[in-house]
């Protein structure tokens, strides 16, 4: 560029900070956001329940189409020796993995990671019993980066057939979405952080229960929790594919479509071993309440 000697030096100086600075932005807004899907091995319970890698990789299919966003899956199996390190190379985490709370904490480089990730504004979601532990001791670390949680003497979970209920239907984490009637786990008598959004709940003990949420966390970044999705089959539910995905499109601050996003997908990628599992239903009910968590 060959600079004009009639315009002061000062405004050239200008000009080109400008220009540099809007290259820079531009670049980093172009940069797709990077997701890392944490899934882990079966942890015991029976065939077709707490399929995690299974489900992790139900939720990469799901984001495929969004350009915007490049999802990896992971298998955090112990000791994940490099889970720090992609840790601290992500916008955002989805965890699948068995007692959550304790899984974030137990080792400390990945603990240390987290916050990491939670004070540069990255996104936090948890799905099933990526919330909470048996052990009361990592229920205030879980709360400090999810806002909700289990453990301890009020860990409590319930299989039945109940009806979702939106509590903000406005909400665009519920966008396209109504009202679920499911057969599922739930977790409810939940720890929850002040400012915390309810988005659905479901009835036990005749109670409101808490079994989904959002929360736009004070220091910055969001988070985002579900309870459900105890069996693999009830991916077979476009509400539920729905509503993971806007999660974790609005915990990453990325837009999510009027109508709500598209979640068709080939059943094919919702087997199991080449078979799509039935529905859950009271027999499978029976057969999971054979392990205990």
């Amino acid at each position: 560029m060959k600079m004009n000697t009639s315009v002061p030096y000062r405004i050239w100086v200008a000009f080109l900070l400008g220009l540099v600075l809007a290259m820079n932005t531009s670049g980093a807004e172009a940069r797709p956001r990077s997701l890392l899907i944490v899934g882990q091995s079966t942890d015991g319970h029976p065939a077709t329940t707490h399929e995690f890698m299974a489900g992790a990789r139900v939720v990469a299919e799901l984001l495929k189409p969004y350009k915007d966003l490049r999802a990896t899956v992971v298998k955090a199996d112990e000791p994940w020796a490099e889970g720090p390190s992609l840790i601290d190379q992500a916008d955002g985490i989805v965890m699948l993995v068995t007692q959550g709370a304790q899984w974030m904490q137990t080792e400390p480089k990945r603990h240390e990671a987290l916050k990491r990730l939670a004070a540069r504004g990255g996104a936090i979601v948890a799905l099933h019993w990526s919330v909470g532990a048996k052990d009361a001791k990592y229920i205030q670390g879980q709360l400090d980066l999810l806002g909700g949680t289990r453990g301890g003497p009020q860990r409590k979970y319930l299989v039945l057939a109940t009806e979702l209920k939106r509590v903000v239907p406005e909400h665009p984490i519920l966008t396209g979405i109504g009202d679920i009637k499911v057969y599922d786990e739930i977790y409810y008598a939940l720890d929850r952080v002040p400012g915390i959004q309810p988005l659905f709940t479901a009835k036990i003990e005749g109670k409101d229960e808490m079994a989904a949420w959002s929360w736009e966390r004070p220091a910055g970044g969001r988070s985002f929790g579900f309870v459900g999705l105890h069996f693999h089959s009830n991916w077979q539910l476009p509400e539920y594919r729905r509503f993971v995905v806007q999660g974790v499109l609005w915990s990453l601050k990325l837009p999510i479509p009027a109508g709500g996003v598209n979640v068709d997908i080939d059943s094919k990628k919702l087997e199991l071993n080449g078979i799509l599992p039935p529905l859950a239903s009271a027999d499978a009910e029976k057969k999971s309440s054979k392990a205990k968590q």
